[in-house]
């Protein structure tokens, strides 16, 4: 398309959040798509936002960089970037993907005003104080921190305790992504809900790329809604645990372990979150605190060119990095790689005695062959337990799959 003259031109309900003194964050909050780009392109889309034409947003612009301003080329930008409006725009378009396996629409059930108070400073303060509360209670009593030899199986059954983690992992996992679900509505933000890989574990995920309309300071909310909720959880637990611990409630021994898995389970979802090098909440409050754009994917260029593998087209695409995600970079790439170490203690610790135990249960089963009722019970409940990891191992494989095919197009071309 090309724009020029007093014609007008017809953008898509863009938002444009300042980023700095110098530059602005532009983007179509129902496709998902945002860039950064110089101030001076603000006032550019600002001008034809108000319905000025090409040349009085060239007039604005000028008055404003103390320049002439290229504005046909920059509109032409524009239409590339899928930010001007067409024909077709009366029917919503799907947001672009941010996950293999996601819903295909943003979510909007839940009126924001329902949901302010429970993101507002009291809940925050609530929030704060059950994480408090939670390291206090390990503190005081290290008894009750979680043994995963031990508390993974609350029956003397190993099967029924692997099917036992089941329901409280996904209603763990399940009522994390409804916190920044529920943090975003309490914003007027749209989500959407997605299935993910960790390196070779599955994660569930909110898109929360909607965020990015808002200013800097707003979007903290969202990011640590889901962490929030884990706080308000585990203090529950904990606290049935404390009250069992000193005799207060005498409950039955089977309410005693249930309480003792779920600690645990909730714990280590806790810690995965700290895994700051792996994409996870804590790694978006630390990108959105330090101002970086496209930090994950400088830190892979810059690790490229510290082992000398990278290529022509890299070392432009890095050229083109801000200087934010260059200085933060030079570290990140080193906590990335040293955080591999960081993800084996926490499977090795946490999650290597259960699976070791649950396999060595089942194999004894699977050795009396497939005619007996213990192997089909052994193998369903092994399936279901490492089910997960499967799944998120197929979604390697396909993606390094499809970055394989895509070099080989590319060096055919």
């Amino acid at each position: 398309m090309s724009a020029s003259g007093t014609a007008p031109v017809r953008l898509k309900p863009l938002s444009v959040v300042p980023e700095g003194d110098d530059e602005v964050l532009v983007g179509d909050p129902a496709s998902g798509t945002f860039v950064t780009i110089p101030a001076v392109g603000g006032v550019v889309i600002a001008a034809l936002q108000r319905g000025a034409s090409v040349e009085e947003a060239a007039a604005e612009a000028e008055a404003f960089a103390g320049e002439p301003v290229n504005v046909p080329s920059f509109v032409e930008v524009l239409g590339e970037l899928g930010f001007l409006a067409t024909e077709e725009d009366g029917d919503a378009a799907d947001p672009v993907r941010t996950a293999p396996i996601q819903a295909r629409r943003w979510m909007t059930s839940v009126r924001p005003e329902l949901v302010r108070p429970f993101f507002g400073r009291v809940a925050w303060a609530c929030y704060a104080a059950c994480l408090l509360y939670a390291l206090a209670v390990f503190a005081l009593r290290p008894g009750l921190l979680p043994d995963p030899a031990v508390d993974a199986f609350p029956f003397a059954d190993v099967g029924l305790s692997a099917l036992a983690w089941l329901p409280f992992v996904w209603f763990a996992a399940a009522s994390h992504e409804c916190g920044h679900w529920l943090g975003a509505r309490a914003l007027g933000i749209q989500t959407r809900f997605g299935v993910d890989r960790r390196l070779w574990m599955l994660v569930f995920e909110t898109d929360l790329t909607q965020l990015w309309t808002l200013p800097r300071r707003q979007r903290y909310g969202p990011l640590l809604a889901g962490l929030a909720v884990d706080c308000v959880l585990l203090a529950a637990l904990l606290t049935g645990r404390l009250l069992i611990d000193t005799g207060v409630w005498r409950a039955p021994e089977l309410a005693g372990k249930l309480l003792a898995a779920w600690v645990f389970i909730k714990v280590m979802q806790m810690l995965w979150q700290s895994l700051v090098f792996l994409r996870t909440d804590l790694y978006a409050v630390l990108v959105n605190a330090l101002g970086c754009r496209n930090l994950w994917r400088v830190k892979t260029l810059m690790l490229k060119r510290a082992l000398s593998r990278l290529t022509a087209g890299e070392a432009a695409e890095l050229a083109d990095a801000t200087s934010t995600d260059l200085r933060v970079g030079r570290w990140f790439r080193w906590v990335w790689l040293a955080g591999f170490a960081g993800v084996i203690v926490w499977f090795c610790v946490l999650l290597l005695p259960v699976f070791a135990e649950t396999l060595s249960w089942a194999a004894e089963g699977l050795a009396e062959g497939p005619l007996t009722a213990a192997f089909w019970y052994r193998l369903l409940c092994v399936t279901l337990l490492l089910g997960p990891e499967t799944l998120a191992l197929v979604l390697a494989v396909k993606e390094y799959a499809g970055r394989l095919t895509a070099r080989r197009a590319a060096r055919a071309s």
